[in-house]
C-alpha cells in the first residue's frame, strides 16, 4: 500500500478528481494549502503599498492505494493536472505500514475502498443525469 499525496493548482481539481475516479480511486482527502515552489513572486497592491505574496494557493490531495492502483493513480494525476507551466505541482509516494477502517476494524487492503473503475464510471454518469436507457 502507498500513500499518494499530490499538490495541484486549485483550478485543476475537478479534472484531477474525475481522472482519479475513472482510474478507480474513490477514497480521497482534499486540503487547501499554501506553498512556494518555482513560481515567480506575485505582487499585490494594498492601500497603495506593494506587497509580495510569498505563497501560492494550492490543493493537496491524499489517497491510499493498494499496489495495483499506484501507477494508474499517478498517470491520472499527471494527465489531468499538467498545464506545462511552472507551478503544476508535485506527486509524493510513500509506503504505508498499516490501515485500519475504524467502523469495521478491517485492516490493510480490506480497509481501502474497494470499487472498480466501471462502477465508478456508472455512478458518475448516473449522478450527472446521463444514464438514460440504452
Amino acid at each position: 500500500m502507498k500513500l499518494i499525496t499530490t499538490i495541484v493548482r486549485p483550478d485543476r481539481v475537478p479534472e484531477v478528481k474525475a481522472a482519479l475516479f475513472r482510474a478507480g480511486i474513490t477514497g480521497i482527502t482534499l486540503s487547501r494549502v499554501s506553498g512556494h515552489g518555482g513560481e515567480h513572486e506575485q505582487f499585490e497592491q494594498y492601500r497603495g503599498t506593494a506587497l509580495v505574496m510569498e505563497f501560492h494557493e494550492k490543493v493537496k490531495i491524499d489517497m491510499v492505494c493498494s499496489e495495483p492502483f499506484v501507477e494508474p493513480c499517478v498517470q491520472a494525476i499527471l494527465s489531468a493536472a499538467r498545464t506545462g507551466e511552472v507551478g503544476d505541482g508535485k506527486i509524493f509516494i510513500q509506503p504505508i505500514e498499516r490501515v485500519i477502517r475504524i467502523r469495521t476494524g478491517e485492516v490493510d487492503n480490506a480497509a481501502l475502498t474497494a470499487v472498480n473503475a466501471d462502477a465508478v464510471q456508472r455512478a458518475a454518469i448516473n449522478a450527472a443525469g446521463m444514464g438514460g436507457a440504452a
